[in-house]
């Protein structure tokens, strides 16, 4: 059983039967023929605000791609400014080095810095406390280096991004990336804020959008494939993909 202070809307984990969960199933499918076709390994998730949900996103990506696989799955997050994975899965002990101290100081080691928990299939990175300012550390050289390493290491690399409109963060990370994941808020995120977000990510590859918190095609779902999922509470609204290919 999973700790009980995981967040409800990791449905990967915590629901992983469930209608939601089912609809990260799809996503893995589609990233691992992303894979195979074109060689993909190092994934970001961004969003063009806050609080669309790509956190979320990130994190039961990572275990969906982990589940029941013997893929290799590195959950990393990279939004140095506002870190909150350790929260939604429910970690209190995260005193080891994260994404910060590896890249600022050359002696710490990429296996210092990697988590692994009895209950996740995938591994993980933290934030850190970072010493420099942000976008500096975005702009290492041992910040290419390094995503390089973890390219050869792990089949997946799930990276957590700040949003691309608030901060440079995400463009300068970017370009070090196979491809971004870029999660939209349906019926929230303005047109334009999509526009000008995917204007600073130019050069980038886009893997395709996800629309979140889309309530008339979940219940359109819930109608048509009712009998299909056990009955639950969750309440986490399932992503809609829509991944170019």
């Amino acid at each position: 059983m999973f700790r009980s202070n995981i967040d409800r809307r990791l449905v990967t984990l915590t629901a992983p039967a469930s209608m939601e969960a089912e609809q990260y199933q799809a996503l893995r499918l589609k990233l691992e023929h992303l894979q195979r076709e074109r060689g993909i390994h190092v994934i970001g998730v961004t969003s063009p605000g806050a609080r669309d949900g790509k956190t979320v996103t990130a994190i039961n990506l990572a275990a969906a791609l982990s589940d029941g696989s013997h893929a290799r799955v590195l959950l990393v997050e990279a939004d140095l400014r506002r870190p909150a994975i350790a929260r939604y899965l429910g970690l209190r002990d995260v005193s080891r080095p994260g994404l910060a101290e590896l890249v600022e100081n050359p002696t710490c080691t990429v296996e210092a810095a990697i988590a692994r928990h009895d209950q996740f299939a995938f591994e993980m990175m933290t934030a850190g406390a970072p010493g420099t300012p942000v976008h500096q550390i975005f702009r290492m050289p041992r910040m290419q280096t390094l995503l390089a390493e973890l390219r050869q290491r792990y089949d997946f690399v799930i990276v957590d991004t700040p949003p691309v409109g608030p901060v440079s963060d995400c463009a300068l990370l970017a370009r070090w990336m196979d491809g971004l994941i870029v999660i939209v808020t349906a019926h929230k995120t303005p047109r334009k804020q999509l526009e000008n977000a995917l204007n600073m990510l130019e050069g980038t590859p886009v893997l395709g959008l996800i629309f979140n918190r889309d309530d008339k095609a979940r219940a359109g779902y819930r109608r048509d494939y009712r009998g299909y999922f056990p009955r639950t509470r969750q309440r986490s609204t399932p992503p809609q993909h829509s991944i170019n290919t």
